[in-house]
């Protein structure tokens, strides 16, 4: 097993500690191992590239750690005692876009036999949003002074608006991938 998996692995691994911290009401631990599993997701593609370590099993089970870490940070910050959290809608609308994107996948892949994944920039910008709000929720709850609702609601919008350019993206591209087969 090469590096880029075993990076992928420990991000999995990282994701209980994370959910332990937030459940404990230790914002700046959770922080920390969450800012090192994010690292790990930036660190293991690199690797693969630069390594040639592209396989099957990092295919799959990097996006699997990828929405592990972030589904788990939505859902068990909006569930902690935490000051700052996540409303209810958020959460329910993060989950229902990974629920759709998954579903529509498997469904592809069960009427065409292969799934063709194009990752789309919106799809990237929205980890990247999710990322960036989870970072500046556990920070304002390490650090209270630095919350701002104007700034909180800004990044919840933004994120909520790639979201939907995503799942419009995602859609687009999965119609292309059915309708091609009656070409």
């Amino acid at each position: 097993m090469g590096l880029a998996n075993k990076l992928t692995l420990l991000r999995i691994f990282l994701v209980p500690i994370f959910i332990i911290l937030i459940g404990y009401s230790e914002p700046l631990y959770a922080l920390i191992v969450f800012t090192v599993a994010g690292l790990t997701d930036a660190i293991d593609g690199y690797v693969a590239r630069k390594r040639n370590e592209i396989t099957q099993f990092g295919k799959i089970v990097d996006p699997i750690a990828d929405k592990t870490l972030l589904l788990s940070a939505f859902v068990f910050i909006y569930n902690s005692s935490l000051m700052y959290k996540f409303p209810f809608w958020f959460v329910v609308l993060v989950i229902s876009r990974d629920v759709y994107i998954l579903l529509g996948s498997f469904l592809i892949y069960l009427i065409k036999g292969h799934l063709k994944v194009n990752p789309s920039i919106f799809g990237k910008m929205t980890t990247f949003l999710q990322i960036g709000i989870v970072i500046y929720v556990l920070v304002s709850n390490i650090y209270s002074n630095v919350y701002n609702p104007y700034i909180y609601n800004t990044l919840l919008g933004v994120t909520v608006f790639m979201m939907v350019l995503s799942i419009l993206r995602y859609s687009y591209d999965g119609i292309n991938q059915l309708n091609s087969m009656t070409r």
